[in-house]
């Protein structure tokens, strides 16, 4: 029993580090692009959902969307996740391709497919 408790406080301890430290790049690979703002990365036995955060891509621009992200980061690729939070299980986060300066939200409003929706700071 005592072990079991351990590891649910090394558990909840991990997750919270996760989410209190967002400054901090975590570097993961990128399995599929599920849609035009969420992933599914991994970082060595752990996979995650990711979705961009701050932006937000109209549904006729999803199709358009969606290609722009497979073709910015395919399979295997690696990115950097700058956590910002979570949502029903899903990590939002900050992505940008290691050895790109653009995180994939902003290149997204540039190209015109997406909009900003984070509160200007």
């Amino acid at each position: 029993m005592p072990v079991r408790f351990g590891l649910v406080i090394a558990a909840a301890l991990s997750l919270m580090l996760l989410l209190v430290l967002p400054p901090q790049a975590f570097a993961a690979e990128v399995l599929q692009v599920r849609s035009a703002t969420l992933l599914q990365v991994g970082d060595r036995n752990r996979n995650y959902t990711v979705q961009l955060a701050c932006v937000q891509v109209a549904a006729d621009d999803e199709p358009q969307a969606q290609d722009w992200m497979r073709s910015a980061v395919p399979r295997r690729r690696r990115v950097n996740l700058r956590p910002e939070g979570s949502s029903d299980g899903v990590l939002l986060a900050r992505v940008t391709p290691i050895g790109d300066e653009l995180d994939l939200g902003a290149a997204l409003v540039r190209e015109g497919l997406a909009q900003d929706t984070c509160p200007e700071a």
